[in-house]
């Protein structure tokens, strides 16, 4: 006998992060961390130290500083680019240090 309110597991999970807006929040944020390795590829990932969102504000330590002054000019579009990822806007604003 099959069940006739059946769902996927997607659409629970989905239910279950629309009703936890905490969670769903910082699931975006460690989506925003795994697209810094995707988007940027892997040679800039090798010089990330520290990555970390807080407050909609993506914090990045580099220790290359003539990659940190590439991206701090390409900051409006690596911020569109990583929120584009994600899904959502997540990051408002990108701290390269």
């Amino acid at each position: 006998m099959r069940r006739r309110n059946t769902q996927s597991i997607g659409e629970v999970l989905k239910d279950f992060l629309a009703d936890n807006a905490e969670l769903h929040k910082q699931v975006l944020e460690i989506r925003i961390q795994r697209a810094w390795g995707e988007v940027l590829g892997p040679m800039i990932k090798q010089y990330t130290r520290n990555l970390y969102v807080k407050n909609g504000v993506l914090y990045v330590s580099l220790t290359s500083s003539v990659l940190r002054n590439e991206l701090i000019l390409n900051r409006e579009k690596l911020m569109k680019s990583l929120n584009d990822y994600a899904g959502s806007n997540v990051i408002r604003d990108i701290v390269i240090r």
